[in-house]
C-alpha cells in the first residue's frame, strides 16, 4: 500500500494508476487524512459457481430423462431407411 500526498497525486497519476492496475493500494491524503482509496477492480467471472452448478443439474436431469430405444424400435427403423434407398 502506498501513501501519497494530493499534489504528489496529481503529479503522478498514471504511474499510481499503473501500480492499482498491478494490485496495489494507494491512499491520497490532503494533510495527513487520508481522502482518496484507489484499489484495483475485481473482475467478477462472466458466470457464477452457483450457475454453473445448476447448469450441470439441469443437464444431469436431462440426461436422466432420456430413455434408450428399444432394440426393434431401432431394427424397423434400419430397415425403413434401406428399403426407401
Amino acid at each position: 500500500m502506498q501513501s501519497v500526498g494530493i499534489y504528489e497525486a496529481k503529479t503522478r497519476f498514471s504511474a499510481l494508476i499503473e501500480l492499482v492496475e498491478q494490485g496495489e493500494e494507494v491512499r491520497i491524503t490532503r494533510h495527513g487524512k487520508e481522502v482518496v482509496r484507489m484499489l484495483p477492480v475485481r473482475r467478477r467471472p462472466v458466470i457464477s459457481d452457483e450457475q454453473i452448478a445448476r447448469e450441470l443439474g439441469q443437464m444431469d436431469a436431462l440426461h436422466a430423462s432420456i430413455q434408450p430405444a428399444e432394440s426393434s424400435m431401432v431394427e424397423a427403423l434400419r430397415h425403413t431407411g434401406r428399403s426407401a434407398a
